[in-house]
């Protein structure tokens, strides 16, 4: 088993390159390496703004479009998820395998804020990409110090795939 990315082009208002997609999955083996993360399975929808707007008013309950949402399969339900977790210095592995859950980015959003920063499409991408793992398994940043901790985690791996500012 390994870490496994499934995606979808649900929009037609952004190109994204079809080479862009092996670059995602790059991000996927360098962020789940980085956690220690050894198996499971990423959905990856990229949408329009209309349709990330509609998920984010039904599932947040807020009124406007937004860059990403993830959809962590640990919060759907009461059962434990089985992920694959390697565990320094030794030789067993915590359970943890399956769908980890679902990333859906806004093109329409990643390409403003890809001009906005003065950066690529596919840096803004592969950003927004690597922020929603890390939200699927577990991070947050709901205060200052959390925030820090996936910036870093975030721009670790980015700068490993040479996805710089």
């Amino acid at each position: 088993m390994s870490l496994r990315l499934e995606w979808s082009n649900e929009q037609d208002k952004v190109e994204i390159p079809e080479s862009f997609f092996g670059q995602l999955e790059q991000l996927l083996q360098l962020a789940g390496a980085a956690e220690g993360l050894v198996d499971g399975e990423v959905m990856l929808s990229f949408v329009n703004d209309e349709e990330i707007h509609q998920l984010n008013k039904e599932y947040r309950n807020i009124d406007r479009p937004t860059d990403v949402l993830s959809f962590a399969m640990q919060e759907e339900s009461d059962e434990e998820l089985d992920i694959v977790y390697e565990v320094e210095n030794e030789d067993e592995l915590l359970p943890f395998e399956g769908i980890l859950g679902d990333i859906i980015i806004s093109t329409e959003r990643a390409k403003l804020q890809s001009e906005e920063y003065g950066h690529s499409l596919e840096r803004e991408l592969g950003f927004l990409f690597v922020h929603g793992f890390l939200h699927l398994i577990g991070y947050d940043h709901q205060d200052e110090a959390s925030e820090a901790i996936m910036t870093e985690k975030q721009e670790a791996v980015l700068r490993q795939a040479g996805l710089n500012r």
